[in-house]
């Protein structure tokens, strides 16, 4: 019989992300943050290869990074709408860990498990985050695959790009719950 943890099952049942515009300061310190970043790196890693890097993303960085935003926006021509989200989501922030994917040449795994492995680090950084008791959220958008943006701004070589950004601060206010996947219409069962 396995010897189970019902409390990080319930946790997994009932954990939600927190919108990112619902997250305020304070967030972590360095102090509080460094355990998320260990329970993150523990992912799976097939090869040990480390396909990941971590950038945080402090206030400085991240006023930075949405004055970066709004030049990368005009120089692709954006609608403001497109260009204001890619900047809020930095300046709005009271804290952002940005999980870089690292292809790393291996003759036994392949890129997409690298890749796997990257996406493992972000979603254990957001669960980690959560059952810290902070908020948290996974966020993308144009910043993270535009090739001119994580260059310029992150400092991203070719081997590179921006798996997520995880945003993590105080919760001001919870969303309702929202619809779940339906078992019966995405489970197959295989006896034989």
């Amino acid at each position: 019989m396995p010897d189970p943890n019902p409390a990080a099952l319930d946790f997994l049942l009932t954990r939600r992300s927190r919108p990112a515009k619902t997250l305020t300061a304070p967030a972590p310190d360095r102090a509080a943050l460094m355990p998320l970043l260990e329970a993150a790196v523990r992912t799976p890693d097939h090869g040990k290869l480390e396909p990941w890097r971590l950038l945080v993303l402090e206030r400085g960085a991240l006023d930075r990074l949405a004055d970066t935003a709004l030049d990368r926006a005009a120089a692709l021509s954006l609608d403001p709408e497109q260009a204001d989200k890619g900047r809020k989501q930095f300046a709005d922030s009271p804290l952002c860990v940005a999980v870089i994917e690292v292809q790393r040449a291996s003759p036994k795994i392949p890129e997409i498990e690298q890749t796997y492995s990257a996406g493992a680090v972000c979603l254990a950084l957001l669960n980690a985050a959560l059952a810290s008791g902070w908020g948290a959220n996974w966020l993308s958008g144009w910043v993270a695959h535009d090739r001119g943006f994580v260059e310029e701004a992150l400092g991203l070589a070719p081997n590179e790009r921006v798996a997520g950004f995880i945003h993590i601060g105080t919760e001001t206010s919870a969303p309702p719950e929202r619809p779940r996947p339906n078992l019966d219409t995405v489970t197959t069962w295989v006896a034989a």
